[in-house]
């Protein structure tokens, strides 16, 4: 069977900082169906320091962020098996509102979605479709 697949809550400031960092024009979300049954989804949305300021950025000296901590907020979550899924609308409401939730707050689109360890267990979203054509032929 392997190893359990394990998550831990998202962190979307870190997350936004690195794809304005990056310039990413897309994100892959893996491992959505191992957040089935978790019942509240956190995601971490500012920094907080000890002496109480808080950060919706990323802290700007490694020091801040060494001494702060993440604040979360709650988004409802879903029980359903999503390993069965092969398109959005197949994904439970919760799940499509945390995707989105995720992709508004970074800034940038989801391209993947991952619903299961098997290579087949991937969705492809509208804006990875009109994406992976151009990707593939920069490749070659």
């Amino acid at each position: 069977m392997g190893t359990a697949r394990r998550v831990g809550w998202i962190d979307l400031v870190a997350l936004r900082y690195a794809a304005r960092l990056n310039t990413m024009t897309h994100l892959a979300i893996t491992k959505l169906d191992v957040l089935s049954g978790l019942g509240p989804l956190r995601v971490c949305t500012r920094y907080r320091t000890p002496n109480g300021a808080s950060f919706d950025e990323f802290p700007y000296h490694q020091t801040v962020l060494h001494h702060a901590g993440g604040e979360y907020d709650e988004l409802p979550g879903w029980d359903d098996d999503l390993t069965e899924c092969r398109s959005e609308d197949e994904l439970p409401q919760a799940a499509r509102d945390y995707l989105a939730f995720v992709a508004d707050y970074v800034g940038v689109p989801i391209a993947l979605i991952s619903v299961g360890p098997g290579r087949d267990q991937i969705i492809w979203t509208e804006a990875g479709r009109q994406t992976a054509p151009f990707q593939r032929a920069a490749l070659a």
